[in-house]
């Protein structure tokens, strides 16, 4: 929006300054795709098949990496942020927050979960992220686009309705996941403006802000002490997926602000929504957490087809070239 108004001041045509190129918008979904298909995966295999006991502990190395990775960058001229003053908290709130939950509860329900089901959960982020839109945004979506969200939470419901390996604290979790994922997506997008922090200093404060209180909250928890006595810590296998974890943790936290700031929150919930369904699959196969029943695979599948149906409707309506019409008929939802 603040582009739009840059373009009319400007003179030039209000829609080509406002939408980026087409171009950008695919390789930024992409790139958040196959970081974020990536890491659930690593993740996976360290909480689940290493049974690494610390979730937080693994959040906070990926916080750390992400503060040494820009700092240096901007430190050497590669980036650009804004340096700290004390009206930066105010203009972030509440991102860190958000920022900080959403870690913590991914990687917690990560670990509880079946990957099938961790998937199908998740898409819960796109009813979530819609409503959100709506309220704080003020978009506006079609008949087609609520139908298959119907589509997504009926799926989701059968699936977790004859789920046999249910686990209450892991459900919990990937709800409340869930919902830091939408209000976090569609948060960005709001504050994310360039002329203030732009990208890369909203990621960069909101590690900075939440790496100690995680810290604290990892010690009084006894879950820093967990992490210290784990047994894998001489297995050169286990440090290097710790590590690689780490840096993908900075990598899909970087493309998600890309993703959100070329197309929209929705787009990005969308992106992600996409990826889930090739990890659902595989996560039946590899993981060795899944239990299968007839009717929790149906329920995978009504739930997979909604998010695809989904994902294809909302796709094509950010990426479809855009006709000249007159600004007060410019769709809510292709405003922002």
């Amino acid at each position: 929006m603040t582009a739009g108004r840059q373009a009319e001041g400007s003179g030039t045509d209000p829609a080509s300054a406002r939408l980026p190129s087409r171009v950008a918008k695919l390789l930024s979904a992409l790139f958040y795709g196959t970081c974020s298909f990536l890491l659930v995966l690593v993740n996976k295999a360290l909480l689940t098949t290493y049974r690494f006991p610390s979730p937080i502990v693994l959040g906070i190395g990926q916080m750390a990496v992400t503060i040494m990775i820009l700092y240096v960058s901007k430190l050497n001229k590669v980036i650009h942020f804004p340096d700290f003053d004390k009206k930066i908290p105010i203009k972030l709130f509440p991102l860190p927050l958000l920022y900080v939950g959403n870690h913590i509860s991914g990687l917690s329900s990560t670990s509880k979960l079946s990957l099938p089901m961790f998937t199908v959960l998740r898409k819960f982020t796109i009813p979530l992220t819609l409503l959100l839109e709506t309220i704080i945004l003020g978009k506006q979506y079609s008949l087609n686009i609520i139908v298959s969200v119907f589509a997504i939470i009926l799926g989701a419901f059968i699936a977790a309705g004859s789920d046999l390996a249910f686990n209450l604290e892991g459900y919990i979790f990937v709800f409340l996941n869930d919902i830091f994922t939408a209000a976090n997506g569609v948060y960005t997008k709001q504050k994310m403006d360039p002329k203030e922090l732009g990208k890369y200093g909203v990621l960069f404060y909101n590690a900075c802000f939440m790496i100690i209180p995680t810290l604290i909250i990892s010690v009084s928890t006894g879950d820093l002490r967990q992490a210290t006595e784990f047994n894998q810590w001489k297995n050169v296998l286990f440090i290097t997926q710790f590590l690689l974890s780490c840096f993908l943790g900075f990598l899909l936290t970087y493309s998600t602000l890309l993703c959100s700031y070329y197309n929209s929150a929705l787009t990005t919930a969308v992106v992600g929504a996409i990826k889930n369904v090739s990890i659902a699959y595989i996560g039946m196969l590899v993981g060795g957490d899944y239990i299968f029943s007839v009717l929790n695979f149906v329920g995978l599948n009504i739930c997979m087809a909604g998010g695809l149906r989904y994902s294809f409707l909302t796709l094509n309506n950010q990426l479809k070239p855009k006709q000249p019409v007159d600004e007060e008929n410019i769709p809510q939802d292709l405003k922002g």
